[in-house]
């Protein structure tokens, strides 16, 4: 060996007993909650594209005075917006908003059936994010950073709080519609160990990918094979001690356990008739009742994904046809979990990466054809159960629905809150990671909003 190799080798050891030992201490986190949690599971339903938050539960009716009107300069100069150039007019709602239940809540009559639980909601009508083009914005409604690189919410809780059923993954995606734009890396791990990935749940053939054994092979013959795997892969950890081994060695068994179990779960023909009829025959609808029943078997994070909702041209018809294939089926899941006594547990998200402006986007042809831009400024989240106040509003817009004016709310505020109703502390949970200590919510202040917690 000459000097140059032996340095070389010298080098490349010290740099892996140094890598061991940062990945060691990775390890160090305990999962659990720090205080006792409103809430065991999350249904996270997310609106790619953005919904129009003043055409569904921000009711404007001072707008319907200034519509068609030109909009005031401060809604356009200096401002970025994505598509709408010029000097734009302002667009009212074109539809009847009602107040909702005994507490009185608004509700467009795009939502007939949502309007039937209004008073187990609670409405966030000042949401803001810095982000109005799709995928940025959706990684920061996920990640709370706008490029790729941190894991999601629900990688954050199925790390923070480990898995309930031992039988299914603690974090379950699926998808309706179009992917969104930002893809998978939406329910990616990333630094994370891997079993904190997202799961994806397909509607249409293997209900995951690659769990079924190949043609020609019984179950037995694959468990002997994955045995004899996780045997090197045991000698091979022994050895550099890289927590990866032991996550791929898991991921290994929980596969092996899901061959029964996902099935089962998927398998909505045990479910009596009245209640598949309540969900609706919509692909949604057959995802929000998969929702209910995997958290009824102790899935900590389930998100639905669910497009289009970027409308930026023909709003009347593509908004009616966005609301008429939700709207039912996200009404029975809340309906559904009360009547099973899962509501007061099950923490129910509901929002896109932004909101919509109050400006009309028409790009020619006729006013009525026109819909709305992308809008970073204001927007609306509801939530129900697991802790949360129902049939309140927090924070309000403006008279014109442009931007907030009574309690600004952040996209890393409404982290840190669903931590906290899952118990955790969203200072607490954290991962070391390039020689930091990373966290959902990042380095910047985030604040629990306190007056939605019961």
């Amino acid at each position: 060996m000459n000097r140059r190799n032996f340095l070389n080798t010298s080098a490349m050891s010290l740099g892996a007993l140094a890598l061991n030992k940062i990945k060691a201490a990775d390890t160090s986190f305990t999962a659990g909650t720090h205080f006792p949690a409103k809430a065991k599971s999350v249904i996270f339903m997310h609106m790619v594209g953005g919904p129009s938050q003043l055409d569904l539960f921000d009711h404007k009716p001072e707008l319907k005075k200034y519509d068609d009107k030109l909009a005031p300069d401060h809604m356009f100069k200096g401002k970025r917006l994505a598509f709408i150039t010029g000097h734009p007019k302002l667009m009212a709602s074109p539809y009847k908003f009602e107040q909702c239940g005994q507490s009185g809540q608004w509700i467009s009559d795009r939502m007939p059936h949502l309007k039937t639980v209004a008073d187990e909601l609670c409405f966030v009508k000042s949401m803001h994010t810095e982000d109005f083009n799709h995928a940025p914005a959706q990684l920061a409604f996920h990640t709370g950073l706008n490029r790729n690189g941190n894991p999601g919410l629900g990688s954050w809780m199925s790390y923070g709080l480990g898995s309930a059923n031992k039988n299914l993954p603690p974090y379950v995606v699926m998808v309706s519609g179009q992917m969104p734009g930002a893809g998978s890396a939406l329910w990616n791990n990333a630094f994370l160990p891997s079993v904190h990935q997202g799961v994806e749940l397909r509607s249409k053939g293997d209900p995951i990918l690659f769990l079924n054994n190949p043609k020609g092979m019984t179950r037995a013959q694959r468990s002997r094979i994955i045995t004899k795997i996780n045997s090197l892969n045991q000698q091979k950890f022994n050895s550099v001690r890289d927590p990866e081994i032991s996550t791929r060695m898991a991921q290994y068994e929980l596969a092996q356990r899901m061959q029964s179990s996902v099935p089962e779960i998927n398998d909505l023909s045990t479910e009596p008739e009245h209640i598949r009829k309540m969900y609706g025959d919509t692909q949604f609808g057959r995802h929000c009742l998969l929702a209910r029943r995997l958290v009824e078997k102790g899935v900590r994070f389930v998100e639905l994904f669910n497009a289009d909702w970027d409308h930026h041209l023909n709003l009347n018809k593509r908004l009616n046809a966005s609301c008429a294939e939700i709207d039912q089926a996200q009404t029975a899941l809340i309906m559904d979990l009360k009547q099973r006594g899962l509501l007061a547990d099950t923490l129910v998200v509901w929002g896109g990466e932004f909101g919509r402006t109050p400006l009309r986007e028409l790009r020619g042809g006729k006013p009525e054809n026109g819909g709305r831009d992308h809008h970073k400024e204001a927007f609306t989240v509801w939530m129900a159960g697991g802790g949360v106040k129902g049939g309140m509003s927090y924070g309000a817009t403006d008279e014109l629905g442009y931007g907030v004016v009574d309690k600004k709310t952040h996209v890393r505020d409404l982290h840190a809150t669903i931590m906290k109703l899952m118990g955790l502390d969203h200072k607490k949970v954290s991962y070391k990671f390039k020689g930091l200590d990373q966290r959902l919510t990042g380095v910047e202040e985030s604040h629990i909003i306190k007056e939605i917690i019961s």
